[in-house]
């Protein structure tokens, strides 16, 4: 099943409209709603909303046999505290860890950073050194994930310049250590893209698309996500994640105008948005197209199919003119012809 739609806004500007500065967006969704060439827009927009990344599901990104050796290596160490003292003499990170031991303490950051922020630019580079540390802390957290500490550092530092290039007043560290994690959590990111991660959702959220879908009308009613990662070899949580991405991304396509052309009274706007996604409308569409008018209405009041609630036999058939034992035997009959037609 394809997931392609056209999209009044792209799905990630829809996403990110939604969340105010200090808010996360979780790295996975984002990978999932962003194609390769709209990734940096979105990394740009976060940045103009400050708006953070989660990087928690993030814990496999493929790497080369090679880095990979080096990851292992470095997060064992860092776990053992013993970067300084294992690593080579002439290895990159132990050189930057030994000079950055060289440089002085910066004295209190705070007051230096209320001093920068009333216009004493010459604060600048101590208060970078003063920081240096904590982008080092905040690497060796992320030790292993898929991205070498020396690149994490170097994304933490740029983080850490933006970080004082924009600070006007407050707590100077925590707005500092916002930047930091914000720049390496979109390193992260960017290189989970790389590894094909992004693509590995979308293929997820479209397998999870087709097995709901399957099932919903195998068994008549919206699966379980038990039912759902029983069929598609995976755990719940897999499930509940595919879940929730596709509730972000639903609802924002054009497939909204059909429903308003179809706008009824409010009573008779019916259906469940967790019984048919907006990728699968066109699909349902075509299979209600196989039946009678009759039997078409009758599973788009029982299952909502367009808009509300899904309706109990005894609903369906006030609407219809049937007693409920004929709306259960005509919605198994009509179940029956799209299963065999299938």
């Amino acid at each position: 099943m394809n997931l392609d739609v056209t999209f009044s806004s792209a799905p990630w500007e829809d996403e990110l409209d939604k969340l105010s500065a200090g808010e996360k967006i979780d790295a996975l969704l984002l990978l999932s709603l962003t194609e390769e060439d709209s990734l940096e827009e979105a990394f740009e927009r976060m940045e103009e909303k400050g708006i953070g990344l989660d990087i928690l599901g993030i814990d496999k990104i493929p790497v080369s046999d090679e880095t990979a050796v080096r990851l292992r290596r470095e997060k064992e160490l860092v776990e053992k505290g013993a970067l300084l003292t294992a690593l080579s003499d002439t290895d990159p990170l132990r050189v930057y860890l030994e000079e950055l031991a060289l440089i002085p303490v910066a004295g209190d950051l705070q007051i230096l950073a209320e001093r920068y922020a009333a216009g004493d630019e010459s604060l600048v580079s101590r208060l970078t050194d003063g920081m240096l540390s904590g982008v080092v802390e905040r690497a060796s957290a992320l030790a292993g994930k898929g991205v070498l500490l020396l690149d994490l550092i170097q994304e933490g530092s740029l983080g850490l310049w933006k970080g004082i290039l924009s600070y006007t007043g407050g707590d100077f560290e925590s707005h500092c250590y916002k930047w930091i994690d914000f720049y390496m959590a979109r390193e992260l990111t960017r290189c989970a893209r790389e590894g094909g991660i992004g693509g590995k959702m979308r293929q997820g959220m479209e397998d999870y698309v087709d097995a709901d879908q399957k099932l919903l009308m195998e068994l008549g009613r919206n699966p379980t996500a038990e039912e759902i990662g029983e069929a598609l070899h995976i755990s719940v949580e897999e499930v509940t994640a595919f879940e929730s991405m596709l509730q972000a991304a639903r609802g924002k396509s054009k497939v909204e105008e059909e429903r308003e052309e179809k706008e009824e009274d409010p009573e008779d706007q019916l259906a469940v948005e967790d019984t048919a996604y907006f990728q699968s409308r066109q699909r349902i569409a075509e299979l209600l197209a196989e039946l009678t008018e009759t039997e078409a209405e009758l599973l788009r009041l029982r299952f909502g199919l367009e808009g509300g609630k899904p309706l109990s036999p005894e609903e369906a058939g006030r609407k219809l003119k049937m007693t409920p034992e004929e709306v259960l035997r005509a919605e198994a009959a009509a179940l029956s012809k799209l299963r065999n037609n299938g």
